[in-house]
């Protein structure tokens, strides 16, 4: 009976196997971001996550058309630990959509993440962010030990046995992605399989205040134009705030920052529509678009429009990572995941589950990945950035240009 490794993003990510067999605008904050130090290879580690990223965001987004958000850093982070379980050419193709060059070894990934997270938790003590990671396997389930214990040194991870049977076992996982996403994403699993025999998880959590908070008093429903739908009014935020605008090809741009400006969320507004925006937006597209924005010195006064949303996402994977090459570790009896056990395994699903809210005084986001394995079987008048109109937006850590969320909001009102 085979195994299947199931993988969940949404500020919490889950991979598991199977078995085959506050401030005011008038109060000037601390505007310095913390220079971040990382090895040698953590550049190249986030640029790949960033590329893996935007790819798979981008191929999920052209296929729906409601509000949806990713992490490609919990996706990547979920699916490395999972490379490291990998061999042959199930190793070679994940590494591929993974983005890592061919001549990164394993041991060098694993030494870049080390390096860039441990940086990333303590950037701004301003802004809340967390990130854990677990490994869950079936008592009796032999797991190889140099996976247990890259896992333990190079990613933390709480490693625990239990008994998958048990509605208990249920309860743990889910109270863990919990208790690692401030209670936002409650379950991650509705059941386990028989054939389940691991779960790798990540879990991330974000909650930072806008540098230049919003006035309450100031929000008001406002008209939205949502791409193919009927005009709607939305609770929109409007405020004179710090902020850097541009203007790129076929959209406008805004970054506002977070705390002492390490983090930062970017929205992209079209000009006209998402669907229309997707055929062009790449991964050198967002490297322009940060790099005008790094250009920019300051975070100048702008009055902004810009409406509040909150809600939840849950995705399954596996066809958007088969459809960029992740191909054999879904398949029973061709996956090569005989770095976890000597069993024979495959991955059984990859999924992502998101929260964010956007309000006046900040965002809060988070999510899971989860892998399941089984057995086979401004001036005197500031300028205006009006968002009005759906769009684009993404957190990310500006000094490393790390994209850690990244998502759509086709109507606020959803």
């Amino acid at each position: 009976m085979k195994s299947n490794v199931i993988l969940f993003l949404a500020g919490v990510a889950i991979i598991a196997c199977s078995c085959s067999c506050s401030k005011n605008i008038n109060t000037e904050p601390d505007m310095t971001p913390k220079k971040i130090t990382l090895t040698a290879l953590a550049p190249q580690a986030i640029e790949s996550s960033n590329e893996f990223g935007l790819e798979l965001f981008t191929r999920v987004a052209v296929s729906e058309s409601k509000n949806l958000m990713l992490s490609p850093l919990s996706a990547s982070t979920a699916l490395t630990m999972l490379l490291n379980g990998c061999g042959g050419d199930t190793y070679t193709q994940l590494q591929g959509v993974l983005k890592y060059p061919s001549g990164m070894t394993i041991s060098g990934i694993n030494e870049a993440y080390k390096s860039l997270v441990g940086q990333l938790l303590n950037a701004d003590p301003k802004v809340k962010l967390a990130l854990a990671n677990a490994i869950f396997y079936r008592n009796g389930f032999v797991v190889k030990d140099p996976f247990l214990n890259v896992m333990n040194n190079d990613y933390k991870a709480y490693i625990k046995g239990l008994d998958f049977s048990s509605q208990s076992a249920l309860s743990t996982i889910n109270k863990w992605a919990s208790d690692n996403t401030n209670g936002k994403i409650p379950e991650v699993l509705q059941e386990i399989s028989q054939d389940d025999v691991m779960f790798i998880m990540n879990a991330l959590y974000f909650n930072g205040d806008w540098s230049y908070q919003f006035d309450k008093a100031l929000t008001q429903e406002r008209p939205f134009y949502p791409d193919g739908g009927t005009t709607v009014n939305v609770s929109t935020m409007n405020g004179e705030v710090g902020s850097k605008a541009v203007d790129g090809n076929g959209f406008k741009a805004i970054e506002m920052p977070y705390g002492r400006t390490n983090f930062t969320m970017i929205v992209i507004v079209p000009d006209e529509s998402l669907s229309d925006l997707y055929t062009s937006f790449t991964h050198n597209s967002w490297e322009q678009l940060t790099t005008d924005f790094d250009q920019i010195p300051e975070f100048g006064e702008r009055k902004v429009f810009m409406p509040k949303f909150k809600f939840s996402y849950e995705k399954y994977l596996n066809d958007q990572l088969k459809s960029m090459g992740m191909v054999d570790a879904f398949m029973p009896f061709q996956a090569d995941l005989s770095g976890i056990s000597d069993e024979s395994l495959f991955v059984g699903f990859v999924k992502q589950n998101t929260f964010v809210e956007v309000d006046e005084e900040g965002t809060e986001a988070a999510a899971v990945t989860t892998i399941g394995i089984r057995l086979t079987s401004m001036p005197s008048e500031p300028p205006q950035f009006v968002i009005d109109k759906s769009f684009i937006f993404a957190i990310r850590e500006r000094t490393t240009n790390t994209l850690m969320f990244i998502g759509q909001v086709v109507n606020p009102e959803e």
